[in-house]
């Protein structure tokens, strides 16, 4: 299979290169090699390389930025994606697309999880536009997977679990304010990639799922994960109003992958589980990294 991923530079995007390029033929790119946002840059390339498959996991996730910058956030979470859905549908192939629990309010009671039926209703401008994406996608062509994922994190560029470190490497007597009434389910990006792959040789469309099983709040992530990473470290519960952003986020990103389960393709893992596996594989490169910054 001919593969293109869009936004190959990020978290997720360096892993689903990685998975892929073991089996298939792969092209990764990002924003200085092609704008997504201008269809006739993308177009050219997918005439070039004419993939089977293309997997968009370019999007601007600065949260709290999308609320100003929202011309930036629209262009590439809509515009690009629907860019990539026109290629497809006129020149052949298949749109995997990486969307969010922020398309959800989140007030469901916890643990109630969000299903792939559930109706959408974002709090932000960020997950305005990234459920605008999904529906300009749906507009645009039938060769379509939108999966909707959440609290990524990985060993290329940053996320939650790396900002942690930092701050408790800096001083463990750093009295760190992390909330303890948000809840969701940590997802790495390298088990993500492989549950990506598990579509490229079906023939499935629509939307799904797809998170660690089981939940926490930041609060449990943090404590967690320092401690196996055998950090020192002084976190203390807040909640969310003691700790205030530009941008609200979900109370409950808690997904279930039911239409996975369904189809027998589930295959994300428990999120402690995958936790203990990344930070067996990558505390002595995360601690280098942080030590370079330093």
């Amino acid at each position: 299979m001919k593969i293109m991923i869009t936004g190959d530079k990020g978290q997720l995007g360096a892993d689903c290169k990685k998975v892929f390029g073991e089996t298939h033929e792969v092209l990764g790119v990002d924003l200085d090699e092609v704008d997504i946002t201008k269809l006739t840059e993308i177009e050219l390339l997918v005439q070039q390389f004419s993939p089977n498959i293309i997997v968009n996991c370019a999007a601007y996730t600065r949260v709290d930025d999308c609320e100003i910058e929202k011309e930036l956030a629209w262009k590439a979470n809509v515009t690009g994606a629907e860019n990539l859905a026109k290629c497809v549908d006129k020149h052949g192939g298949r749109l995997i697309h990486i969307s969010t629990d922020y398309v959800f309010d989140g007030r469901k009671k916890v643990p109630e999880p969000y299903l792939e039926t559930d109706v959408p209703n974002p709090l932000s401008y960020y997950g305005m536009s990234k459920f605008e994406g999904e529906e300009a996608i749906k507009r645009t062509t039938d060769h379509y997977i939108i999966l909707r994922t959440a609290w990524l994190y990985g060993i290329s560029g940053h996320n939650f679990l790396k900002t942690m470190l930092k701050l408790s490497l800096r001083s463990s007597d750093n009295k760190i304010k992390v909330v303890n009434d948000q809840f969701g389910s940590p997802t790495w990006t390298y088990r993500l990639a492989l549950q990506i792959e598990r579509f490229i040789e079906t023939n499935y469309r629509g939307i799904f799922h797809a998170t660690a099983k089981g939940y926490c709040t930041w609060y449990e992530l943090a404590v967690y994960f320092l401690k196996k990473m055998d950090v020192p470290h002084t976190i203390i519960p807040c909640k969310t109003e003691e700790y205030p952003t530009p941008t609200a986020r979900p109370m409950n990103s808690i997904l279930e992958n039911r239409n996975l389960k369904e189809k027998g393709m589930d295959i994300m893992a428990g999120w402690k589980s995958d936790v203990d596996k990344f930070v067996l594989k990558f505390r002595e490169v995360l601690l280098k990294e942080i030590e370079k910054e330093t």
